[in-house]
């Protein structure tokens, strides 16, 4: 297991343009370095423990991700390769190879859409919780008598607005339109499904089934790109196909480890978050490095 961990980043010379909940960003003009670092956040809170090699596997799968997907709608990245950033860099930067490789993504500068496209394919999470309640996820009328895991009769497409601190919310696609106007709203519901649609069919031969996952885009010269970063353990849950049974929670591979073990502990999901006791977080890390070894292979 990786050993190592990056928790926050400073790069002399470099302008930080902003942190994120996991990511730490430098402008370079029209482009932007993107560093992930080994920081989890759950229930939109950033927890204090890092989980060690995180980073590396959210950028690896995405650069991943990234290049598979190109034929569906263009991205931002420009290079995921730490040897031809460096050469790229406005200068000679003090990037250590042994702390930076694997984890940078040189990317262009986008315009971001404040709002986080996510499509679920079956019934878990907080989608399962307002179905309990109404019936309905995110103003789909679901059939009656579901449970817990159950597949979905189509993967639909529950967007959320995008909130810089606190708790994303939950939208219909009303409120969506508003939000990023009626023509984007189209595309992005389009573009989403279709994602979602070919990640799910490329992991079933691998084992795993795509639960749900959510995706950010952006406007680059007037036409939406996919940003940040795709269908990794932090924006999706990954279930083992094996092991999948409606009305339970199913073995994942993504940070539903953690939120399990936050529920049981008491924690209002309001900051600051609890530390992570070593169990978890070495689960954690073996469940994301499985999820990059059995997709990437």
């Amino acid at each position: 297991m990786i050993a190592d961990t990056v928790m926050e980043t400073l790069v002399p010379g470099l302008k930080l343009a902003a942190r994120g909940k996991v990511r730490d960003l430098y402008d370079l003009n029209d482009r932007l370095l993107i560093v992930a670092t080994d920081r989890l956040s759950a229930f939109d809170v950033v927890l204090p423990t890092p989980i060690p090699g995180k980073g590396r596997v959210l950028t690896q799968l995405s650069a991943f991700w990234f290049k598979k997907t190109g034929h569906i709608v263009a991205n931002h990245l420009l290079s995921a390769d730490f040897d031809e950033i460096v050469r790229q860099l406005p200068e000679p930067l003090p990037l250590g190879r042994e702390a930076f490789d694997g984890r940078l993504m040189l990317v262009k500068k986008a315009k971001r859409l404040d709002a986080e496209c996510v499509v679920r394919g079956y019934l878990a999470g907080s989608g399962w919780k307002e179905y309990k309640r109404t019936g309905s996820v995110c103003g789909h009328r679901l059939p009656p008598g579901l449970r817990e895991a159950s597949k979905l009769p189509e993967p639909i497409f529950t967007p959320s607005t995008k909130a810089e601190h606190g708790h994303d919310q939950n939208i219909d696609r009303a409120a969506f339109a508003k939000l990023v106007g009626k023509d984007a709203a189209r595309q992005l519901e389009r573009l989403s499904l279709e994602l979602y649609r070919f990640g799910a069919e490329y992991m079933k031969p691998r084992g795993l089934l795509l639960a749900d996952t959510k995706f950010e885009f952006g406007l680059l010269d007037g036409k939406i790109i996919l940003i940040d970063e795709a269908m990794t353990p932090d924006s999706s849950r990954f279930w083992e196909a094996a092991l999948y049974k409606v009305g339970t929670s199913p073995e994942s591979f993504d940070k539903q480890f953690v939120r399990d073990h936050l529920e049981k502990s008491g924690w209002d999901k309001n900051p600051p978050g609890p530390a992570l006791p070593p169990g978890v977080v070495e689960g954690t890390a073996r469940r994301y490095l499985e999820a990059l070894e059995r997709l990437t292979k």
